[in-house]
């Protein structure tokens, strides 16, 4: 899957869990309904066989393809069904504006501002790319503006190798404020620490 339909599946699944106790469903037939309609939203359709077995291969590795049995249809039956609850329970709304465009832009306005030595140099992009696809591993999606988010995965990974942005001290403003007006450090600081809490979380799960 490309990244906007995988950011989808995860903000369907957050979205989903938001409204309905995490107890009442099976999480992983969540996680798999989740692909499934994200991939109908974004039309990179995704075929329900390829959904299970990737699945299966991940509770059972090295296994073999499931067999079309009675095992495989009462799951694919079980993954359309969890379809049709989600698009009920979330409202049919089930489009959502993602931060990828927008630090998109960012990246390319922040590296006409540093020296080519220095962008070359730190892999900012790369970073800001891995810590965006990470955010999704919480909710972040669902408590903060797509841009902010944008904004503040690359304030980290600016951070991270400890690169500043040339004039910063003589600007009217700081260059996060440029890029987004309503944007306040409190809010930045509120998303990076979401942010770490999440890489936290990882480290705890067995």
């Amino acid at each position: 899957m490309q990244s906007i339909p995988i950011a989808t599946a995860c903000t369907i699944y957050h979205k989903f869990f938001y409204e309905i106790n995490l107890d009442a469903y099976d999480p992983y037939l969540v996680a798999m309904s989740s692909l499934y309609l994200a991939g109908k939203v974004e039309e990179q359709h995704l075929r329900t066989r390829d959904i299970i077995n990737v699945s299966n291969r991940y509770f059972h590795p090295g296994s073999e393809p499931l067999e079309l049995d009675s095992r495989f249809w009462a799951l694919r039956d079980s993954i359309v069904q969890c379809e049709l609850l989600m698009l009920r329970v979330l409202r049919f709304q089930v489009s959502f504006q993602h931060p990828h465009k927008y630090l998109l832009h960012y990246l390319i306005s922040l590296k006409n501002w540093l020296n080519r030595y220095c962008w070359q140099r730190t892999p900012i992009s790369v970073t800001a790319w891995a810590l965006l696809r990470d955010s999704y591993h919480g909710g972040l999606c669902l408590r903060f503006r797509a841009q902010h988010i944008a904004v503040a995965v690359l304030h980290l990974a600016l951070q991270a190798y400890g690169v500043e942005v040339p004039a910063e001290a003589e600007a009217e403003k700081p260059w996060w404020q440029v890029f987004s007006d309503d944007l306040t450090k409190p809010i930045i600081d509120n998303i990076v620490s979401d942010l770490i809490q999440i890489y936290t979380m990882d480290t705890e799960i067995p």
